[in-house]
C-alpha cells in the first residue's frame, strides 16, 4: 500500500478520518439528503461538507453520480499520496483501476425513474448520461480516464464484500505480473429513499431515531440493526520492486486474501459462520500466516442481532485460544455501514493500525449491555482505542448473497 485516500462520514481525508476513528467519533446524524420524516429510520452516517462543484468542473459534475464523485475525490487523494505521478518513468499501460460499488448510482436511478413516472403520458425522455452515471463500474472508468491508466479496469460487485473483492483482485493481478500498480477500493452513496426504504422493509436498519450517534452498537445486547453510511476509500496497491525502485513510502504490505460463499441464504449469514471460517482460513493460508500471527481483527460487525453472533462463532473457530490475545473492533460503530465501500474503509483502518500500532475502538457499548451469546472475555476494544503492537491485521467483509472476503495486511519489512 503506497497511497491512501478517503471521503467518509467522519472525515474528508485520511488523517481526519483516522484521528476521529481513534477518538471514537460517531458520524451519525439526521438524514439531510432527502426528507426522511416518514421513514422508520431517519438518520444515517452521511459525508459532511462535500461539494462536488468545488472539485469538478460543471460539465464533469453532470456525468458523475454522487458515488462516483466520492470515488474520484478519494482517488485523487490516493494517487497524490502515492506520488506515483511524480515518477518520470511511470508506465500507464501497467497501472490499473479496480473500484467497487455494491449498488452504484442509486440516486441517478431514482431521479430518472421519477422523471419518467411524471412524464409518462408524453413518452419516455431520459438524460443521455443516465446509464453511464448509474452503472456500478463507472467510477473505475472515470479514474482511469483522469490519469490515462490503461491497465486492468473494472468494478467488482459482491454487495458489502465488494471492495474487499476489489483489493484481492488487484493483489492477485499484480502477483500474476499483469500490472505494476492498481488503484483500488470502493465507493457508495445509497442514502436516498430507495436505499433507506429498501433496507427498512427488511428490518435491517436501526430505528433508534432518538439517539443516532449511539445507534450503531456492535456486540451489545441492545443492538437493533446497522446504520447506513456512504463515501469512498481508494488505495494504491503496488508491486514491491516497483515501489522500491521509485522510493515510495510503503504503509503496509497486503499479505493475503480469502474468498468463500455461505451458499445458505439471500441475506442472512450462516448461523455457524461456515463461509466466514473458510474465508479467514483461506486468507491465512494465502498469507502463509498462522492464526497466532494476527494481532487485530477489524470485524464486519454490522450491529445486527444475528450477524454479530455468527461472525464471532467463526472467529472463535479459526483462532481458538488465541482469540483472547487479539484485539477486535467494529469501526462501523463510528462510520456506519458503507455497503460496497466498507471493505476498503476497513482495510485502510487495518493499514493504519499496523502502521501506528493503535487499535480503534468499538463505541457505544454500555456497562451491563451484554449478550449471553457473546464471550466478553474477548477484547472488543470497547469505547476507547488501545495501543499495542500490531504485526498483522485481518479485515472481514460479508455481503448479501453469501459473499465473504477477507484481507490480511502486515507490517512492511524491507
Amino acid at each position: 500500500m503506497t497511497g491512501l485516500g478517503a471521503i467518509t462520514p467522519i472525515g474528508n481525508d485520511v488523517a481526519t478520518t483516522w484521528e476521529n476513528a481513534k477518538n471514537g467519533v460517531s458520524g451519525a446524524g439526521p438524514i439531510t439528503h432527502f426528507d426522511a420524516s416518514k421513514f422508520k429510520t431517519q438518520f444515517a452516517c452521511e459525508v459532511k461538507n462535500f461539494d462536488g462543484n468545488a472539485l469538478f468542473d460543471r460539465k464533469k459534475v453532470r456525468t458523475l453520480d454522487l458515488y462516483a464523485q466520492y470515488a474520484l475525490a478519494a482517488a485523487r487523494q490516493a494517487v497524490e499520496d502515492s506520488k506515483i505521478e511524480e515518477d518520470p518513468n511511470v508506465n500507464r499501460d501497467r497501472i490499473g483501476v479496480i473500484v467497487a460499488a455494491g449498488i452504484g448510482g442509486l440516486h441517478t436511478f431514482e431521479e430518472e425513474a421519477g422523471y419518467y413516472a411524471l412524464n409518462e403520458d408524453k413518452g419516455p425522455k431520459f438524460n443521455p448520461f443516465f446509464i453511464p452515471k448509474m452503472i456500478a463500474d463507472i467510477a473505475s472508468g472515470h479514474i482511469s480516464m483522469e490519469y490515462g491508466y490503461h491497465g486492468p479496469n473494472f468494478g467488482t460487485v459482491s454487495a458489502c464484500a465488494s471492495s474487499n473483492n476489489a483489493i484481492i483482485d488487484a493483489f492477485n493481478l499484480i502477483r500474476l505480473g499483469k500490472a505494476d500498480a492498481i488503484v483500488t477500493g470502493g465507493a457508495e452513496a445509497a442514502i436516498f429513499p430507495a436505499g433507506v426504504g429498501g433496507f427498512n422493509s427488511m428490518h435491517a436498519l436501526s430505528t433508534r431515531n432518538d439517539s443516532p450517534a449511539t445507534a450503531s452498537r456492535p456486540f451489545s445486547k441492545s443492538r437493533d440493526g446497522f446504520v447506513m453510511g456512504e463515501g469512498s476509500v481508494v488505495l494504491v496497491l503496488e508491486e514491491l520492486e516497483h515501489a522500491l525502485a521509485r522510493g515510495a513510502r510503503i504503509y503496509a504490505e497486503v499479505a493475503g486474501g480469502g474468498l468463500s460463499a455461505d451458499a445458505y441464504h439471500l441475506t442472512a449469514t450462516h448461523p455457524d459462520g461456515l463461509g466466514a471460517i473458510l474465508a479467514m482460513r483461506n486468507a491465512l493460508e494465502d498469507a502463509n500466516l498462522n492464526p497466532e500471527d494476527i494481532d487485530y481483527i477489524n470485524v464486519h460487525g454490522t450491529s445486527t442481532p444475528v450477524g454479530d453472533i455468527s461472525e464471532m462463532k467463526a472467529i472463535m473457530e479459526v483462532f481458538g485460544d488465541h482469540v483472547y490475545n487479539l484485539n477486535i473492533s467494529s469501526t462501523k460503530s463510528m462510520t456506519g455501514h458503507l455497503l460496497g465501500a466498507t471493505g476498503a474503509l476497513e482495510a485502510m483502518f487495518s493499514v493504519k493500525a499496523v502502521q501506528d500500532d493503535v487499535v480503534p475502538p468499538t463505541i457505544n457499548h454500555e456497562d451491563g449491555d451484554e449478550d449471553e451469546n457473546i464471550d466478553y472475555r474477548i477484547n472488543f476494544t470497547f469505547n476507547k482505542m488501545q495501543q499495542r503492537p500490531v504485526r498483522a491485521a485481518l479485515s472481514n467483509s460479508f455481503g448479501f448473497g453469501g459473499h465473504n472476503a477477507t484481507v490480511i495486511v502486515k507490517k512492511f519489512e524491507k
